[in-house]
C-alpha cells in the first residue's frame, strides 16, 4: 500500500532533495509507492570522537515539525563524552518515507563537529592552565560551518572543563560567541592596523585612545622587532602592564626567527628553560615546533625572558600561528609560559576522518543490517549514557 503523502514537494523537501544523494531521494519516492516502514538508523563515526550531536539533532527537529512527523531520536553519547570508533552515537527511528532523504545532511551535521571536537579537547588537556581563543572564521567555507566549528570548539572545551583544564574562553566573532556563553566575540588588533598606523606603539595608542577602558593585546610580529615593539609598548602603558591588562599577541609566520634567534639561539634558550624537552623530540616536525621558525616554543621563553627582565612579569603573552593538536602537545613538553593561544586549528586536517556513515538496523522492529556491520545493532546502555528525544 502506498504512502499517502506525496513525494511532489513543498519548499522545504524541494531544498532538501537538491542537497541530499539522488539514490535517497529514489528510496523515498519508491517507498511512497510499496509502502512505508518504521526504521532505525544507527550513526556513527569510523573514528574515537567527542560526541556534538546538537546541530544534527535540531536539524531533524525541525525537519519532522515541518513534515508533521515524530522521529525517536535516541543519543547514545551525551554531548561531549568520549565515542570509540564505530559506536553509534545515534538512533534514529520513524517512517522510512519521512527519514530516507535525510542521510546526507544529518550526517554532514554530525561527523565534522564530532572531529573537530575531539581536537579542541585534546588540545585544551595537553595545555589545561592555558586559555583558548577560537579564531576558525577565517578558515570556514562559510556561515554554516563557522557555526559549526565554534560549536565543536565549546562541545570539546566543555569536556575538557570537566577534566580541571580551562578550555576555550571565547572566540573571534559575534554571530558565534554565544556558544561560549558570551555576548559578542573577543579580539582587538589585526597586522593591517599595524600598517595603518605605521607603527606598533602607534597601533596601541590608537585601540587604547579608542577602546580606553579594555585590556589591550597587541601584535607585535609585523616589523619583525616582537622585542623591541613589545618593550616599548610597555614603557608607554605603564599601568596596563604593571595591572596585567596588557598582552602580547605572538604571530611570528615561518619564514623567519623571532627576533634576536636563530637555530643557535634557540637550542640556548631551551638549554635554559627545559632542556629536556630538545632530548624527547621524536620528529622534525617536534623539532620545529621546539626551536624553528615562527611561534616556536624556545620564542615563547625567549619573548618571556625579555619582559621579566625589563620588570614586566604580569605582562600576558598570546601565541597563535599553527596551534593544532600536536603542536600543543609539545608546547606541554617544553612548559611555555603561554598565557591565552588563539587557534582555528582544531579544523580537522584529515577531511576524510569527519565522515559521519549512517546504516538502517531494523525494520518495523525486525533487527536486520548490511553483512560486517552487526556491531551497530541496538544494545541497552546505561541509562544515565542516554539521552531520548522526539520531535
Amino acid at each position: 500500500m502506498g504512502v499517502s503523502e506525496s513525494v511532489a514537494e513543498d519548499p522545504l523537501t524541494a531544498d532538501i532533495a537538491a542537497h541530499t544523494d539522488t539514490y535517497f531521494n529514489r528510496t523515498r519516492a519508491i517507498v511512497a509507492r510499496f509502502g512505508d516502514k518504521r526504521v532505525t538508523y544507527a550513526v556513527f563515526l569510523r573514528r574515537p570522537v567527542i560526541s556534538a550531536p546538537r546541530l544534527m539533532q535540531t536539524w531533524l527537529e525541525d525537519v519532522a515539525r515541518a513534515r508533521g512527523v515524530r522521529f525517536q531520536i535516541d543519543v547514545m553519547h551525551k554531548e561531549g563524552s568520549w565515542v570509540g570508533a564505530g559506536e553509534p552515537i545515534v538512533y534514529l527511528t520513524g517512517s522510512l518515507f519521512a527519514l530516507s532523504d535525510l542521510e546526507t545532511i544529518l550526517l554532514q551535521k554530525l561527523g565534522p563537529a564530532c572531529v573537530a571536537a575531539h581536537n579542541a579537547y585534546q588540545m585544551c588537556l595537553a595545555l589545561p592552565q592555558v586559555a583558548f581563543l577560537a579564531m576558525e572564521a577565517r578558515h570556514c567555507a562559510g556561515a554554516e560551518m563557522q557555526d559549526m566549528m565554534a560549536y565543536a570548539a565549546a562541545t570539546g572545551s566543555s569536556a575538557a572543563r570537566r577534566e580541571g583544564a580551562k578550555g576555550f574562553i571565547g572566540n573571534a566573532t559575534d554571530a558565534t560567541a554565544h556558544w561560549f556563553g558570551n555576548p559578542r566575540g573577543l579580539g582587538t588588533m589585526p597586522h593591517s592596523l599595524i600598517g595603518y598606523a605605521g607603527s606598533t606603539l602607534r597601533a596601541a595608542e590608537m585601540y587604547h585612545d579608542t577602546f580606553s577602558d579594555e585590556p589591550m593585546t597587541v601584535l607585535v610580529d609585523y616589523f619583525g622587532r616582537e622585542v623591541t615593539d613589545a618593550l616599548a609598548v610597555c614603557a608607554r602603558f605603564p599601568a596596563l602592564a604593571a595591572s596585567g591588562r596588557l598582552s602580547f599577541r605572538l604571530d611570528t609566520h615561518g619564514g623567519r626567527f623571532l627576533e634576536g634567534l636563530d637555530p643557535a639561539a634557540s637550542y640556548a634558550v631551551l638549554e635554559r628553560h627545559m632542556p629536556g624537552a630538545i632530548r624527547r623530540y621524536r620528529s622534525e616536525t617536534e623539532l620545529r615546533y621546539l626551536v624553528g621558525t615562527g611561534v616556536s616554543a624556545a620564542a615563547i621563553w625567549r619573548f618571556r625572558e625579555a619582559l621579566d627582565a625589563a620588570g614586566h612579569r604580569a605582562v600576558r603573552i598570546v601565541a597563535s600561528s599553527g596551534f593544532g593538536v600536536d603542536k600543543c602537545r609539545v608546547m606541554a613538553d617544553a612548559n611555555v609560559p603561554i598565557n591565552v593561544v588563539g587557534t582555528g586549528s582544531f579544523i580537522p586536517d584529515s577531511w576524510h576522518e569527519t565522515y559521519a556513515t549512517a546504516d538502517i538496523v531494523e525494520y518495523d522492529g525486525v533487527p536486520m543490517v548490511k553483512l560486517g556491520r552487526e556491531f551497530l545493532l541496538r544494545r541497552e546502555r546505561d541509562p544515565a549514557d542516554r539521552i531520548a528525544s522526539g520531535a
